[in-house]
């Protein structure tokens, strides 16, 4: 099944840089433009002028914002503020997080990993992704010729083989370890015995993959390596550009937090939004729990705690109220859903949200949701947004569980876009994985 490499990674110099969370970044697609800015501006060794360049009003088809993020990492290597290791080697980071007041460990593995089409059900998506983001990550791809950000990607360790083997190397003293900064520290160790390397090849060799967060990263890379044979007239199969960086998470893993993306609508006609009440109550049980509940949203949190029921939170049919919606009969409003998808699928919360609520109840079709429909992983902030009237209405959702994800993948199904945010990204600069040399 999943077959992963070793690789002689590219990293920061531990001797010249003390603390990576001057340098480190969140993946580009969550950086906002202030963001970008600040990131600028905390260390010239931050890593987002690799990740998340500038864009200039001089740029052209040859000298843009990619060129310049692979001319920085030449410069680094060459300065010494980054370097590539001489031995193969896999890479151990612990994530520290808070989340709620509870600190949390997430243990990520980094490794190449053989890029399979998806048909082969080697490595299994839950989500579809989008041209966009394809299309910008394939650009840098082709620019630096590199893994700059890694898939996040889930596996089973049964009989915990692979954790036994990590617990070791993580009593060993880390390459890196960070102080800390907004609640986030990271640990790091390479590891370069031979002997640990084979065992864990060994004991993911008959395991599936399951990607977590990156669906467009990994596309990206399948039609890069399509690209590099079709160029290249012939491949062994051993060429680093049959490979992807991932970071690997086991599924039962303390720190795999998953938020819920929660739904914000606007746009929505007035005649719509006066009958969706009753509507609602056409398919579900509909309770009122009112806003200023001095115990409100621990109230919500339990009941949007999965469960076998399909329930959700509406809030904005008025403004003194959340109101609850629980699904009576599922079989009712499995036909509103398309008929490709499986069983699974047409009993997941998100999919009874986006396919009955939205595309039939409000009528919100595909081509305005762009304008019209956004998202926030936070209930509160979600209700402050429609009480701010940028919205009107949020729909508050259950988060998705590891185990269910593993179960539509296998379904060969995918849930709809937007269904996971898993907590927090995996940050970028940790390593670099090039695919132009071993």
């Amino acid at each position: 099944m999943a077959e992963i490499r070793p690789f002689k990674g590219i990293h920061y110099n531990e001797a010249l840089i003390r603390d990576l969370t001057d340098v480190i970044c969140p993946p580009y697609d969550i950086i906002s433009p202030q963001q970008r800015e600040d990131l600028y501006e905390k260390s010239q060794y931050n890593y987002i002028r690799i990740e998340f360049e500038r864009e200039l009003p001089q740029d052209t088809s040859t000298v843009n914002r990619y060129t310049r993020s692979a001319e920085t990492l030449k410069t680094w290597l060459s300065e010494g503020i980054l370097k590539q290791d001489d031995k193969p080697a896999l890479y151990l980071h612990d994530h520290y997080f808070t989340r709620r007041d509870r600190e949390y460990r997430r243990r990520n593995l980094f490794a190449r990993v053989r890029l399979e089409e998806w048909d082969k059900m080697i490595v299994r998506p839950h989500e579809g992704t989008l041209s966009d983001a394809k299309s910008d990550r394939l650009s840098l791809l082709f620019a630096m010729n590199a893994n700059t950000s890694p898939v996040l990607s889930m596996y089973q360790d049964n009989g915990r083989q692979i954790t036994s083997l990590l617990d070791e190397e993580s009593k060993r003293q880390p390459l890196f370890r960070t102080a800390g900064n907004n609640g986030e520290r990271h640990d790091f160790w390479v590891i370069d015995n031979p002997d640990v390397i084979r065992k864990i090849g060994a004991a993911l060799e008959n395991r599936p993959i399951y990607i977590a967060d990156g669906h467009h990263r990994y596309e990206s890379a399948l039609n890069y390596r399509n690209e590099q044979r079709k160029n290249a007239g012939e491949s062994t199969g051993e060429e680093p550009y049959n490979f992807v960086m991932m970071s690997l998470v086991e599924f039962s893993d303390p720190g795999l937090l998953i938020l819920a993306p929660h739904r914000l609508v606007r746009g929505i006609p007035k005649a719509t939004l006066s009958g969706f009440a009753s509507k609602l109550k056409s398919f579900f049980s509909v309770e009122a729990l009112p806003l200023k509940s001095p115990d409100v949203w621990a109230r919500v949190g339990d009941l949007l705690v999965y469960t076998q029921k399909m329930r959700m939170v509406i809030f904005g049919i008025d403004l003194d109220n959340l109101y609850v919606v629980t699904l009576d009969d599922p079989a009712a409003v499995s036909t509103m859903m398309p008929y490709f998808h499986s069983e699974l699928y047409k009993k997941l919360d998100v999919s009874v949200v986006d396919h009955v609520i939205l595309e039939n109840l409000l009528e919100l079709s595909r081509e305005k949701e762009k304008n019209n429909l956004d998202y926030s992983y936070e209930m509160a902030d979600a209700v402050q947004r429609v009480l701010r009237q940028e919205f009107q209405l949020a729909i508050l959702l259950s988060p998705v569980k590891p185990e269910m994800i593993k179960e539509i993948s296998d379904n060969r199904d995918k849930m709809p876009r937007k269904s996971t945010y898993f907590y927090p990204k995996c940050p970028s600069g940790m390593i670099v994985n090039r695919l132009d040399t071993d």
